[in-house]
């Protein structure tokens, strides 16, 4: 049984477990060089109430994790987040991103957010399908803004409006 809450500091080894496995393995990061404790620490803290950092437990493992994080340090765009989420290789297409995303979803419509941004590199289907699922609208590509893996990669933009 797929648990959801608020993500705790006790929670970032494996928080960062998730995530550098995602930059050594995906393009669904463009960070290249895994990430230290200290530095996910750093990002953590940037987070709180309305920012919020949610994980997905089973059997009190952490299996993933998506995070509201702030889309610019403008103060125009207060109500603006970009949303984060990451499934740990061996539980993914279980459904465990979709209950992520509806919870993510629900705490920023709670904290009285209005804009959420979805950055998707090409080749993440999966991604793009939870998002669409959940009222997200296709806005713009980026074309080949990022190199990883030795290729160029284009970025598509996704964006929920809460009403």
């Amino acid at each position: 049984m797929v648990r959801i809450r608020r993500a705790r500091l006790d929670d970032l080894q494996e928080i960062s477990e998730i995530y550098n496995n995602a930059i050594i393995k995906t393009v669904a990061t463009f960070d290249t060089k895994q990430k230290s404790i200290e530095e996910q620490k750093e990002w953590f803290e940037k987070h709180g109430e309305r920012h919020p950092i949610l994980v997905a437990e089973i059997d009190n493992k952490v299996v993933g994790w998506a995070s509201l994080s702030e889309w610019s340090e403008r103060s125009a765009y207060s109500d603006t987040v970009e949303i984060s989420l990451y499934i740990e290789e061996g539980y993914r297409g279980k459904g465990i991103g979709k209950k992520l995303t509806e919870a993510i979803l629900r705490a920023g419509k709670a904290e009285g957010l209005h804009t959420i941004i979805a950055r998707v590199t090409e080749g993440n289907e999966q991604s793009i399908h939870i998002f669409e699922k959940y009222g997200f609208n296709h806005i713009g590509i980026m074309k080949e803004v990022g190199r990883k893996f030795g290729k160029l990669l284009d970025v598509y933009l996704l964006q929920k409006l809460f009403e």
